[in-house]
């Protein structure tokens, strides 16, 4: 099996060279050249092939673009659309719907944010209280969602809402690719966050509309291709997971897609947020064995729980992977390697911030105070530390707080009892709802 594998791999990445040979041109314009690289199944590899993919393993993705980028092409586009939006269809959709929302996602045309928590449901999704009224062939949609990542930028929308309220809370919702380009039924309003970023969004929908078309999955099926949605949002956030972004932003409102590809390969400007923890391991022995604190005991265990912890997230990976060449699934893999992350977070926020001492209270909100603290300091380096460090509250409570894994690995996957609760067949409209 492990030779296979590697002359599986080894054949990809020849396949690959050979079409960048072809094809990779830094004068096309974003646009231009993300149309290629998706069409051609290399933006999105883990795809079915029916949707723009070529079916390969997490892993393999990852091989391909780090080759991209080592060949010095603009890598894929990246965003909710890519992690989530696109698999989703992919498996719940119909093939004109692949057509008419999967082929924008991989070419970069179109941006996606998701529209599941609500200020009163957000461990509690299947609470969400945003209506969906059908009206002929369309639906009309009111209500309110909140840490919505990348709204303001947002072509279209994952949204989730209740389009039958007199039936059990989990039975009644419809999930809808929902088009965010319709002014004054759509109020996007940032949300700022202790790291002087805006990531967050609240979004107000007030008669918005929503074509019957766009339901994906089947009407008041919703819950099923959320908890498809939330499957690949795990993989995708959990240790190990991670696959290179491009430094251009998809969509039509970002203001990429005319610009020259090449100038964006060298330019080095990273996506919205920076770079979290994208080699903290190495960066942190870096600037421990720099300052001194690498004589430090604990500071040397911390750094090796750091690498223990990447390491095991790689090997779950590796280990997911191999399942499902093997026909076989590893339950609740998704979830552990989501609260991995979470851990993974915090570790690096409390090391990192033990190793640059006093320096460490010192941040900037905004560009201009980061360029004038990176010349007091002399060492950008702490800029991406201490935003790490803000940062790290945020993993354990994104894409299901820590105790909404935990619940659902004791549950589903251990089989312990479930708390005593009536939500499944009471209907939505007489649950007690949240102030």
């Amino acid at each position: 099996m492990a030779i296979w594998l590697a002359v599986r791999m080894t054949e990809l990445i020849d396949e690959l060279d050979a079409w960048l040979d072809q094809q990779w041109d830094p004068d096309l314009t974003v646009a231009d050249w993300w149309e290629r690289l998706g069409l051609a199944g290399w933006a999105a590899p883990t795809l079915p092939t029916h949707a723009y993919g070529k079916g390969v393993a997490r892993n393999e993705a990852i091989a391909i673009g780090q080759r991209i980028t080592a060949r010095g092409a603009l890598g894929a586009p990246a965003g909710l659309g890519m992690l989530l939006a696109a698999p989703t269809i992919a498996v719940h959709g119909t093939a004109e719907q692949v057509e008419r929302y999967v082929r924008p996602i991989v070419t970069g045309a179109q941006a996606w944010c998701q529209l599941f928590s609500e200020p009163g449901a957000g461990s509690d999704l299947a609470g969400l209280g945003t209506r969906a009224v059908q009206d002929g062939d369309e639906w009309v949609v009111n209500g309110q969602k909140v840490w919505t990542s990348g709204g303001k930028v947002a072509d279209m929308g994952m949204l989730i809402a209740r389009s039958n309220p007199d039936v059990p809370k989990h039975q009644g919702i419809t999930w809808f690719a929902f088009d965010m380009h319709q002014p004054g039924h759509v109020d996007v309003r940032p949300l700022r966050e202790m790291t002087g970023r805006a990531l967050f969004n609240e979004v107000f929908l007030t008669d918005a509309r929503v074509p019957n078309d766009a339901v994906v999955g089947g009407v008041h099926n919703g819950w099923a291709v959320a908890n498809t949605t939330l499957a690949f949002e795990r993989s995708g956030l959990g240790a190990g997971a991670g696959v290179a972004a491009a430094t251009a932003n998809p969509g039509t409102l970002a203001g990429d897609l005319p610009k020259r590809a090449g100038d964006f390969v060298r330019g080095g400007r990273g996506p919205a947020g920076g770079a979290m923890v994208s080699g903290a391991q190495q960066l942190f022995a870096r600037m421990a064995t720099e300052t001194g604190a690498i004589h430090d005991a604990t500071v040397r265990q911390d750094l090796m729980r750091l690498h223990t912890l990447n390491e095991l997230g790689r090997f779950l990976t590796l280990r997911i992977k191999a399942a499902k060449e093997a026909g076989r699934d590893i339950p609740g893999a998704g979830n552990i390697g989501k609260l991995s992350m979470s851990e993974i977070m915090r570790t690096s926020r409390d090391l990192g911030l033990r190793i640059a001492g006093a320096a460490g209270t010192l941040h900037a909100y905004t560009p201009e105070d980061r360029r004038n603290l990176n010349a007091a300091t002399g060492d950008p380096r702490l800029e991406i530390l201490t935003e790490a460090a803000l940062f790290a509250q945020g993993p354990p409570i994104y894409g299901g707080t820590d105790q909404v894994q935990r619940n659902i690995l004791g549950e589903r996957v251990l089989g312990l009892p479930k708390e005593p609760s009536n939500d499944r067949v009471t209907p939505w409209s007489q649950l007690p709802k949240n102030a």
